[in-house]
């Protein structure tokens, strides 16, 4: 009885509590509810101006054709990847009336039907920079202007032939942790392509296995890494409401003392050799230390898989590009795995269909856009340096066979110096 008493009256506690926090919520409500509203039609504008200066943002897509020879080091791809770093985004007109936003790349490496192909979307002002600087690294090849090939896949629409799934990507760890780099293969030294171990290799070719019928396209879209909150936005917590801004170093820094163990102290004699770092911890710090000296960009990768007809999708081939972009991982260091895909894995979780059919559509939508830090995405995206960036998309050498991958019949040559101009 005395229990059942106890309980009632807490009980009744709580009710009152909440009838005085409506009655405090009412009463102030009107002084509140002006800068709740402000603060969701400035989010609205902003997000409406800024999608549509990327929807009408003019770009263009370069297509990267490999001569047969190509000795080169990723790290060629690396000193290009600075090119990428573009932090201009106008005056305060352009950036709050105008929606400009940050200039970004999208590096894409695209397999049809087992023909592999190495492209670049970028914006249209871009485009002679972008050519010298290629032709600066990679005097070999040739660039040219072509069709965005995903013109070719319909989707969405009644009686539609082709079926697809997609898959985002995130770091496993925090960005602070590496992962495993050109670097760490010792192609930094550009090794002959006999004692060359290319990372991309296995990727090129499973690319270079699908069937006819099939499309694999992966994304990879970088900007110019910001300035982050140094703690989460929390409601209950006014440290964190206008908390100053810092650089991705700062958290690289933190976590640099935390595999060295500097944020610990002995406190006996015999307990000091544990705090020793292991040869494996050292090197992680090194490795930590060398990304901290990069240029950094904020990066989102996603892959797209397309099937016409006939089988329709291979559930080998989803493993394969789930797979293909994990290898760049390491054991005690950092990992790509999937964040997301387009399907789910119980029938339960979508009845008949309707919420995979919904985000196969936002996933596709978004690719052809070339849409992720941006609306109508608005993803928050991992961080990798140029060196990592390098790693993952490079123009292989010949260390790559893979028989699909086209590289023109011979090198580009030079036109006569004496040309009359």
């Amino acid at each position: 009885m005395g229990s059942s008493f106890y309980y009632l009256q807490s009980f009744s506690a709580k009710v009152a509590n909440f009838e005085w926090s409506l009655v405090w919520f009412s009463q102030y409500l009107i002084y509140v509810a002006p800068f709740f509203l402000v603060y969701g039609l400035w989010k609205t504008y902003l997000y409406y101006i800024r999608r549509l200066y990327v929807s009408n943002e003019e770009r263009l897509l370069l297509e990267i054709k490999l001569p047969k020879e190509l000795n080169k080091s990723p790290a060629a791809m690396e000193l290009l990847n600075h090119i990428f770093f573009q932090t201009y985004c106008g005056e305060i007109i352009d950036w709050y009336i105008k929606g400009r936003v940050q200039s970004y790349f999208s590096l894409e490496l695209v397999s049809n039907g087992g023909d592999i192909h190495f492209y670049m979307n970028i914006p249209a002002f871009f485009k002679d920079l972008m050519e010298t600087q290629i032709y600066s690294q990679y005097p070999e090849v040739e660039v040219f202007q072509v069709e965005d090939y995903t013109k070719e896949v319909v989707f969405g629409v009644p009686n539609a032939e082709w079926d697809i799934a997609g898959w985002e990507f995130k770091l496993d760890k925090p960005d602070a942790y590496p992962i495993k780099t050109y670097f760490d293969y010792g192609l930094e030294s550009n090794p002959k392509e006999e004692f060359k171990i290319d990372p991309m290799t296995p990727m090129l070719e499973f690319l270079g296995s699908i069937n006819a019928n099939e499309r694999v396209w992966f994304q990879i879209m970088i900007t110019a890494t910001k300035k982050r909150f140094s703690a989460p936005f929390k409601w209950g917590d006014p440290s964190t409401w206008w908390a100053e801004k810092k650089d991705w170093k700062d958290d690289v820094r933190k976590e640099i003392d935390k595999v060295l163990k500097r944020d610990k102290k002995a406190d006996m004699a015999e307990s000091f050799t544990k705090l020793i770092p292991s040869s494996s911890e050292r090197m992680l710090a090194e490795a930590m230390e060398r990304a901290s000296g990069k240029l950094a960009f904020d990066t989102g990768i996603r892959a797209l898989y397309c099937a016409k007809g006939g089988k329709g999708i291979r559930p080998i081939v989803k493993v394969g590009v789930a797979n293909s972009i994990k290898q760049f991982g390491a054991p005690g260091m950092n990992t790509i795995k999937t964040a997301l895909t387009s399907g789910y894995d119980n029938p339960w979780q979508d009845f008949r269909n309707i919420r995979k059919l919904r985000l196969q559509k936002k996933f596709f939508k978004n690719y052809l856009l070339r849409s992720y830090f941006y609306p109508p995405a608005s993803k928050k995206p991992m961080i990798l340096t140029s060196e990592e960036l390098a790693t993952i998309y490079h123009l292989p050498g010949l260390v790559a066979t893979t028989p699909t991958l086209s590289r023109i019949p011979s090198k580009r040559g030079e036109p006569p110096i004496n040309l009359p101009t």
